[in-house]
Formats: structure tokens, sequence, C-alpha cells
């Protein structure tokens, strides 16, 4: 299946924009070896302003609201251990973190990881965090709504520009784990 590009003039396939891309983004595209060709990975250039999902879906369209999906950075803690992990759910819902994060985990308390923590360990600027290029081991919890999709738009590393991705190559992430009931309404 094709991305649907028609929202956006400026589609190009992920592989051909790697110079707009953070240095762990492009590398994750560069080194692409799921199932889904990186070609069908695509990036859209779009305005640092408009990051945010509320105010992307009113620029873009209101349907893309349902394609969307944020990547969010959670910290488990269990005695003097953390564990750094990524979700991603649709914009529509929000992350389970006390619930599924903090069991999947393994951890006594889960909670969001400080904007200094998300983005300083993963080199991704805040409200354009993305699965793709987190530093290894890991884990990303992924929602079973996300996978189901033929298409979802996440962000790129950056907060200007957004990456278009097939929604079963989340499943084929690295330390990649499929949850029902991640994101909640």
């Amino acid at each position: 299946m094709r991305a649907p590009i028609g929202h956006f003039d400026n589609a190009r396939p992920a592989p051909d924009c790697l110079d707009e891309l953070t240095a762990p983004v492009a590398g994750a595209v560069r080194h692409w070896r799921g199932s889904v060709p990186a070609e069908q990975i695509v990036y859209v250039d779009t305005d640092p302003e408009w990051a945010d999902t509320a105010t992307f879906v009113e620029h873009y369209g209101r349907d893309l609201l349902e394609r969307s999906a944020n990547c969010v950075v959670v910290a488990g803690k269990r005695g003097g251990e953390f564990t750094l992990a990524a979700c991603v759910v649709l914009s529509t819902s929000r992350v389970d973190v006390n619930g599924v994060v903090r069991r999947q985990l393994g951890a006594r308390k889960a909670s969001f990881a400080s904007v200094d923590t998300a983005t300083g360990e993963t080199g991704m600027e805040y409200g354009g965090i993305t699965p793709l290029g987190l530093p290894d081991g890991w884990p990303v919890l992924v929602d079973a709504a996300v996978v189901d999709l033929p298409y979802v738009l996440v962000g790129s590393g950056r907060r200007r520009g957004k990456l278009l991705v097939p929604g079963k190559a989340f499943a084929e992430l690295p330390h990649a784990v499929v949850l029902d009931g991640l994101g909640v309404s």
C-alpha cells in the first residue's frame, strides 16, 4: 500500500531525506532491515510550529488524527535501577503508564521521563521523538492499534517534519513488544 501523501505536497522516501533527520533516525533508516522496504517510510517536511498533534491536524486535516501516533519516553524504577523505554500509541489515546507500562517493565513505579532525559538519551528534539533510531536495548512498547493501521504519521526526530510509516513496521523495530491496551482513552 502506498502512503497517504495527499495531504503533503513535499513527501519523499525517507532514504532520500537523511540530511533532514537527526543522526539516530537517519542511521535507523539507512540500516533498515524490516520486511517493509525503507523506501515505504516517507518523510514530509512540516513547519516546526505545527509539530504538536492538535495543531498539526488542524493545519493538515482532522482525518490525520486517526492515523497519527505519539512516541513518549517513560522511565521505570525498581529498587535503584532505572529502565528507559519508548511507548507508541495512537494520538487519540494516552499511555497506560501505571498499568501496562509498569507491568511490562517489571517496575515498581513508572512515569514519563523528563524532557532533558528524553531528548538527551534519544538525541531527538522534544515534540519529534520517534521510535526509529532509539538507543540500543531500549524496549519499544507499541499499542496493537498502531500496528493494525496501513500507515501511521509519527515524529521524525525533529519538530520539523514527520514520518509516514507502515503500521506493521513498528512491530519489527528492535526490542519492539506489541501490547493490547497500551493506549487508553
